[in-house]
C-alpha cells in the first residue's frame, strides 16, 4: 500500500500493433486512456460488475518477506507500516533479501484462510502477489526473487489459495505493484538508497519483470476476478499502455484506478477512510487495516473494535461502496489471532443481517443521526434497511423527507412487526424499548410504489438554535487525507483532521432569522488552531485553543454571524493553511445572540 501510502514471443511493440490491427482500433484508442473496455456498453459494464456490487465485502491480504522482520531491523523498530520496512529503514537490497531465507510459512493453511473469509461474510479475496519490495508469492519465470527460488518453503503460495477459493465459492483477485519494485528497478518515487542495485531503468523493469509477471498471475491460477494495481508512480500513458496486450486477454476482469497514465479503471480506491458522500458516478472500494499496518508488524496491537469494523462496513454500503478489510499474516503463515476473533464476530452479525448489505445500493437520505440506511430496488418495489447505531430514547425513528407509502416494517433479526406513521417531516418508525444488537440493529421497511424522498435539511429548533453535528457533516478529503467521523467517549466527532486542505460543511434551514453565536464543541492538543467560517457571503476568522488533548472536549465561542433571511444556508469550515492544527469537532451550535 501507499506510505502515509511469461515472456512474450513477439516484441511488445509488435504485439500492440498486431492487436490494434486485429481489433480495428483507431488512433483514438491509443490516445485515450480507456482500455480494455472502451467499447463497452452500460449493460455490458453492469453485467461485468454485477457480482462485485453484490458482494460489498472482501478480504485484503498483505503478505511477503516483510513479515520476517515484522517491523524491526537490526534491533531497531522501524516506523511506518510493516510492508514498507525496506524503504523506511533504507535497507540495502542484498541485506533485505537475506530475510527470504527465514520466510518459511509451514503453518500456511489456505483452506482455513478462505473459510475464515467466507464465515466473516466476505465474498472475495485480494492478495498481494507482489508488493513494492518486488518479492513474488508465486513461481515467476522472469525473476528468482520469488517464494519458490528465494525461500526454504520453495512452493507457489497462490495455487493452493486459488484452489481453496474455487472450492468454497470465493472470488480471487491479485494485487500487483506495477510501478515500484525496490529490488528489481522500478519507479524512483520512493528514492534510491541502493543505486547500484535499484537504478536499473524503469522501462527495462516494466518490459522484463512487471508486464510478464502480470501475464503470469492472470494466466496460471484459473479465473481471476480482480487486478488491483498499486501504485502509479512515474506511470505515464506509454508505460501504462505496455500492460494492454496482457490485460485485454481477460475481458471480464475488474481493475482499479491505480495503474496510472490516466487510465481510470473500474473503481475508486479510498484508503483508510470512508468518503463522506461516496462517489456518485463511480464504483468504489474503501480498503482498511484492522490495526495500523497492512503487512504484519509484531508490536502493532492497536486493533479496531468489532463495532468499528462492522459500522465501517455498514457506512460504506450505505454510500454504495465495497469494504476491503485487510489481514497481515506472519512469516509462518498464520493470520493474527485478533484478526480471526474480529472476523468471527463480524460473521456472526452478517449471518443474521447480511441481507441488509449484499446487493444493496446507497441510502436515499443525505444524513441520519441515528445510523445508516441501505436500499434494494427490484421489480417488486423498494426496500430500506435501517441500521440503528444510536437507539432513540423515545423509540421514534425518523426517516426524514420520506413520502412513499409503507407496505410493512419489521426487525430483520426476529421479524417482529413495527408500526409506522406518515408525518410532515417524513415517516416515523416505532421501535421496541431495547436494541437487539448494540452495534447495529436492523429494521426493514418495504415501500409501496416508487421511492419518494424530499430534500431534508437540518432544521432550526423551537428556541432558535441549530445544531450542526459531526454525523451530519459533509467532509471533503483530498489526495488520500483521512478526516472522518469517529467516536470518543461514545460520542461521534470529526477526527483525523490533519490536512489543512480538508474542508467540512453543513446544510441547514433557518425559519427565525437573526444574529447567532457560533459555539464549537471541540478538542485540541495544540496551543491554537485557526480557520475561517464561511456562510452567506460572510467570512469569520475563528480559532480553537488547547483543551489539553484530543479527547478533552470543551465548548468555545467562535464569534457571531447574522442570517437576515429565512431560507437554506451552507456553513463551511476552511482551515488556515498557515496556522492550522488538528482538531476534533463534535458539533457547531448556532445559538441566537442575546
Amino acid at each position: 500500500m501507499r506510505n502515509k501510502g511469461s515472456l512474450f514471443v513477439m516484441p511488445l511493440l509488435v504485439q500492440i500493433i498486431a492487436m490494434v490491427l486485429a481489433t480495428g482500433c483507431t488512433s483514438k484508442a491509443a490516445n485515450e486512456a480507456r482500455w480494455p473496455y472502451e467499447n463497452e456498453t452500460p449493460e455490458q459494464r453492469n453485467a461485468r460488475l454485477e457480482w462485485w456490487r453484490e458482494a460489498r465485502f472482501g478480504m485484503f491480504i498483505h503478505w511477503g518477506v516483510y513479515a520476517v522482520p515484522a517491523g524491526t531491523h537490526n534491533g531497531n523498530k522501524i516506523g511506518g507500516i510493516g510492508e514498507w520496512i525496506m524503504c523506511q529503514g533504507k535497507i540495502p537490497v542484498a541485506e533485505y533479501q537475506k530475510y527470504a531465507a527465514h520466510f518459511n510459512p509451514v503453518k500456511y493453511d489456505p483452506d482455513a484462510w478462505v473459510k475464515l473469509a467466507k464465515e466473516a461474510g466476505m465474498k472475495y479475496i485480494v492478495i498481494t502477489s507482489k508488493h513494492h519490495d518486488g518479492f513474488a508469492l508465486f513461481d515467476s519465470k522472469v525473476s528468482k526473487w520469488d517464494v519458490v527460488d528465494a525461500t526454504p518453503y520453495g512452493k507457489d503460495l497462490l495455487k493452493p489459495l486459488a484452489a481453496a477459493c474455487k472450492k468454497h465459492g470465493i472470488k480471487l483477485g491479485f494485487y500487483y505493484s506495477q510501478a515500484q519494485d525496490w529490488c528489481q528497478g522500478g519507479s524512483a518515487c520512493s528514492g534510491y538508497w541502493d543505486p547500484a542495485a535499484q537504478n536499473t531503468g524503469m522501462d527495462a523493469y516494466l518490459k522484463n519483470i512487471a508486464v510478464p509477471q502480470v501475464e503470469e498471475i492472470l494466466s496460471n491460477y484459473g479465473d481471476i476476478a480482480v487486478l488491483w494495481w498499486d501504485t502509479s508512480c512515474d506511470m505515464n500513458k506509454e508505460r501504462a499502455q505496455m500492460f494492454e496486450p496482457v490485460v485485454s486477454q481477460f475481458p471480464g476482469i475488474i481493475t482499479n484506478n491505480r495503474l496510472g497514465g490516466g487510465y481510470p479503471g473500474d473503481s475508486e480506491t479510498p484508503e483508510q477512510h470512508i468518503p463522506a458522500t461516496g462517489y456518485k458516478d463511480r464504483d468504489w472500494e474503501t480498503c482498511m487495516t484492522m490495526n495500523d499496518t497492512w503487512g504484519f508488524k509484531s508490536y502493532d496491537d492497536n486493533w479496531k473494535s468489532t463495532q468499528t469494523l462492522l459500522r465501517n462496513l455498514i457506512d460504506i454500503a450505505s454510500k454504495g461502496g465495497n469494504y476491503l478489510l485487510n489481514v497481515g499474516p506472519t512469516a509462518e503463515g498464520e493470520i493474527p489471532q485478533p484478526s480471526i476473533e474480529r472476523l468471527h464476530e463480524v460473521g456472526t452479525w452478517m449471518k443474521v443481517n447480511g441481507e441488509s448489505i449484499y446487493g444493496t445500493s446507497a441510502s436515499p437520505f443525505a444524513k441520519l443521526e441515528w445510523g445508516r440506511c441501505t436500499k434494494k430496488v427490484t421489480s417488486k418495489g423498494t426496500t430500506l434497511y435501517l441500521h440503528v447505531f444510536n437507539w432513540p430514547q423515545d423509540g421514534k425513528l425518523l426517516l426524514p423527507g420520506l413520502k412513499s407509502d409503507v407496505k410493512k416494517a419489521y426487525l430483520l433479526a426476529n421479524s417482529a412487526a413495527l408500526k409506522t406513521e406518515a408525518t410532515e417531516e417524513g415517516v416515523i418508525v416505532t421501535l421496541p424499548a431495547k436494541a437487539l444488537n448494540p452495534i447495529a440493529t436492523v429494521a426493514v421497511v418495504h415501500l409501496s410504489g416508487e421511492l419518494k424522498v424530499e430534500k431534508a435539511l437540518l432544521a432550526q429548533a423551537a428556541d432558535g438554535t441549530v445544531v450542526l453535528s459531526a454525523i451530519q457533516a459533509n467532509i471533503h478529503n483530498f489526495n488520500g487525507s483521512t478526516a472522518q467521523v469517529e467516536e470518543k467517549g461514545g460520542i461521534p466527532n470529526i477526527g483525523f483532521w490533519t490536512a489543512s486542505g480538508v474542508t467540512v460543511d453543513w446544510g441547514f434551514k433557518i425559519t427565525k432569522p437573526g444574529r447567532f453565536d457560533i459555539i464549537a464543541s471541540a478538542a485540541c492538543a495544540n496551543d491554537k488552531s485557526q480557520f475561517q467560517i464561511l456562510v452567506d457571503n460572510q467570512k469569520l476568522n475563528a480559532s480553537v485553543t488547547s483543551t489539553g488533548g484530543y479527547e478533552s472536549f470543551a465548548d468555545q465561542k467562535l464569534g457571531q454571524i447574522e442570517l437576515k433571511n429565512a431560507g437554506e444556508y451552507l456553513l463551511q469550515i476552511k482551515p488556515d493553511k498557515n496556522a492550522w492544527a488538528p482538531i476534533n469537532i463534535r458539533s457547531l451550535t448556532l445559538k441566537p445572540a442575546e
